[in-house]
């Protein structure tokens, strides 16, 4: 017969393997909903060099690493981060925090802003299982500052002139 202890350590040894693949899962969960929030959200398209020329072809384990184009307009010289190392250094409360505030154009922050806080750590979850990778971005060049890196001209051309409220 078995002694009750025996039985006991067995069932708390059940108990927390079920626990562990059930928190395995979704932590798998979150890493899925954060692949897609990370792709349907565009963040590739600035933060993955030549994604956007490739069609999305870049393969995952070379993504949001950062670019060195920059975008330059009224605000100056900005670089899509490499996100892999930015993650790598913040906490997920830290990257709840800062997602919520703004940045350099052209980066859409507020939609950083208006996602849930589910949807951000699903975010932080799969960049943080990409692991650290690849070389920081180019830093900010302030106005009027010249930059040796390639970057898009961010300023509109040809807009049509307002016309007189006179009318």
């Amino acid at each position: 017969m078995s002694h009750p202890f025996t039985l006991h350590i067995l069932l708390l040894s059940l108990l927390t393997s079920i626990a562990g693949m059930a928190n395995a899962a979704t932590s798998q969960q979150m890493v899925e909903r954060g692949r897609y929030l990370v792709t349907v959200s565009g963040c590739n398209d600035c933060h993955t060099p030549n994604y956007p020329e490739s069609g999305g072809k870049i393969p995952e384990g070379d993504r949001l690493t950062g670019n060195s184009v920059g975008f330059q307009g009224p605000w100056g010289t900005s670089y899509p981060a490499n996100l892999r190392l930015t993650m790598k250094n913040l906490t997920e409360q830290q990257w709840l925090l800062r997602a919520r505030q703004p940045l350099r154009p052209p980066m859409p922050w507020f939609s950083l802003r208006d996602m849930t806080d589910d949807d951000l750590r699903a975010v932080y979850a799969y960049i943080r299982q990409l692991g650290p990778k690849g070389q920081p971005a180019p830093g900010y060049a302030a106005p009027g500052q010249a930059v040796n890196t390639p970057y898009i001209d961010f300023m509109p051309k040809n807009l049509p002139r307002r016309q007189a409220s006179a009318e």
